[in-house]
């Protein structure tokens, strides 16, 4: 079914996006890698060539609407078409509301949210003269609940979300598809290149703590399965785009978490309130640790 299909996919340089880019070169798409780390993209590239696949390196950042236009417009002047297109370029951040910057803040939006324009726009173009085509947005869980100490990335999640939902409407019934892909914890970078500094400590510091104020508590915590990896998520979007579908959870129990705090809010934030204290403990503890700047 991807025999012959031209992919694009932006953040392709490493996780999700690079276990993608292979996933979809095993399956006989043409693969378009854009990243602003161009030696990263251009290792990948290599690979997949290697195991007999096609694709090109666009070094891009898709925060600068011309550079994401031109990627686009670059992708169908050299194969003459787009038929997918990922958007999963995405970072986050660490702080509390108050420690959030103004430049944050902008940061967040820019590649969590703008970005989503930029590409999308000019793939449309082409996506409808076609006839036919699919777009992907990679959100996250915290598209769909909040999470505290990253509440500008939260935001910017629920926007893609929220946009991808707007965007579906929009081509209903175009045969051009949209879908918004929710991850819950994923082994990649992604928390150690946080604005702000790595969310690493915050996570491995709080588990033990967590564990204890839910015991004490006699409170069951989200039953949202563990950390997956980047080749699973791949192996999803891929199910995504055979059998395209509105949204995508990639962690057992993560759509149920996501209705119980739809119809029953407070209580899906009770279940948090031991993940809540024990990270406030480490956050308050690691600030103080870190000289004013």
């Amino acid at each position: 079914m991807l025999t012959k299909k031209v992919t694009v996919i932006t953040g392709a340089s490493s996780g999700i996006g690079a276990a993608l880019a292979l996933r979809c070169a095993k399956e006989g798409s043409i693969v378009v890698l854009c990243a602003r780390r161009v030696h990263m993209l251009e290792r990948l590239a290599h690979q997949i060539q290697e195991n007999g696949g096609v694709s090109l390196t666009i070094q891009c950042d898709v925060t600068h609407r011309d550079a994401a236009e031109q990627m686009i417009h670059k992708t169908v002047a050299e194969f003459g078409r787009l038929d997918i297109l990922v958007n999963n370029a995405g970072r986050g951040h660490f702080a509390s509301i108050e420690d959030t910057t103004d430049e944050v803040l902008k940061n967040m939006f820019a590649l969590n949210v703008f970005s989503l324009w930029y590409t999308i726009r000019p793939a449309l173009q082409y996506m409808k003269r076609q006839g036919n085509g699919h777009i992907i947005n990679i959100a996250s869980m915290a598209g769909k609940i909040g999470y505290p100490y990253n509440s500008a990335y939260v935001a910017a999640k629920h926007a893609c979300v929220g946009f991808t939902h707007a965007l579906r409407l929009e081509l209903a019934e175009t045969n051009i598809h949209a879908s918004v892909v929710c991850p819950a914890g994923v082994l990649t970078e992604w928390a150690s290149v946080t604005e702000g500094g790595s969310m690493l400590p915050l996570f491995s510091e709080s588990g033990p703590i967590i564990k204890r104020i839910a015991a004490e508590r006699g409170v069951t915590l989200p039953p949202i399965e563990g950390l997956k990896s980047a080749e699973d998520i791949a192996k999803l979007i891929v199910d995504c785009i055979y059998n395209p579908v509105a949204e995508v959870y990639t962690h057992a129990g993560s759509r149920d978490f996501v209705s119980l705090a739809s119809h029953r809010l407070e209580e899906a934030e009770r279940q948090q309130i031991p993940v809540v204290l024990g990270e406030r403990e480490v956050y308050e503890r690691l600030k103080k640790k870190t000289p004013a700047s």
